[in-house]
């Protein structure tokens, strides 16, 4: 029987600045004026939708038998601490939970965030659910940047501002591919687990020498794009400041760190998006 405490670290909450990120960067491309109502509505649907996510890949990947031998954290139905049912029902829960909260907003600023939120929900729910689950596809990566990305971003800009604009969905790009970072690192991890069970993520498609390329094109590419934004943004340049840290975790991935080093560089590369999402939008309030 699991513990609170095992609970808790199923909803892996170092998972959440992926959640944080794009709010907070659409928040900030609606300075000097942001609704503050809508933008915390807009967290809570980002911050309930992750841990759903979370949840649901427990108890997706749990019965069907790939989390049994983890690298990473421990799993609640992998590990056997947690009947599937109960999982399930915890992430239909914050499905749920993330789909009211949506709805509030919906009905605060646009009906049309009712289907967008709908198949947000159904592709978290997809990624590792269902029959022909998309994650043991390869399409796992589009799916974050599309969702955790352009869609988070622009949609926290929307509700604030009530405009979309080329900007916001410039600003959504690195947010987005250091969500699929995370992610890449992620499969990178479970490369050799997930082969053998025939769970074909694009790290098992790709071989580990192009996955880690590959990692480190979306970690440095994103910074160089924030970089890009201070042409309309001008104190959108400070993100140079993080440069160092890019070339630094591109590098320890690089030089092939495996096994629990990338686990540690799993939580680095989330807190650099954290990071980098904060002194983005630093750079959008100081420009507006």
């Amino acid at each position: 029987m699991a513990t609170i405490t095992e609970w808790i670290g199923g909803a892996r909450l170092r998972t959440l600045p992926a959640a944080l990120a794009p709010v907070l960067v659409g928040t900030s491309l609606a300075a000097p004026t942001p609704l503050w109502s809508n933008g915390l509505l807009a967290l809570l649907v980002a911050l309930t939708l992750q841990v759903g996510v979370n949840y649901s890949n427990d108890y997706s990947d749990g019965i069907r038998g790939t989390d049994t031998e983890r690298v990473g954290p421990m799993r609640l139905v992998g590990s056997g601490k947690a009947e599937p049912t109960k999982v399930r029902n915890i992430a239909f829960t914050f499905f749920a939970l993330a789909g009211v909260f949506g709805l509030a907003l919906a009905l605060r600023t646009s009906l049309w965030l009712i289907p967008v939120g709908a198949l947000s929900i159904i592709a978290a729910w997809g990624y590792t659910g269902g029959k022909n689950p998309y994650g043991y596809r390869a399409l796992g990566e589009i799916s974050v940047f599309i969702f955790f990305g352009v869609i988070a971003v622009m949609g926290t800009y929307y509700v604030q501002s009530g405009r979309i604009t080329w900007l916001a969905l410039l600003a959504a790009i690195p947010v987005g591919a250091q969500a699929c970072a995370i992610l890449v690192l992620n499969n990178l991890r479970d490369r050799a687990k997930d082969s053998q069970l025939g769970k074909k993520t694009l790290a098992v498609l790709m071989g580990e020498r192009p996955t880690r390329y590959f990692y480190s094109a979306l970690i440095l590419g994103s910074n160089l794009i924030g970089v890009f934004t201070a042409f309309n943004k001008p104190w959108a340049a400070i993100t140079a400041l993080l440069l160092p840290l890019s070339f630094f975790l591109c590098i320890r991935v690089l030089k092939g760190a495996g096994g629990r080093d990338l686990i540690a560089l799993l939580q680095h590369t989330a807190l650099f998006q954290l990071l980098f999402a904060i002194v983005y939008g630093a750079g959008f309030v100081l420009s507006a």
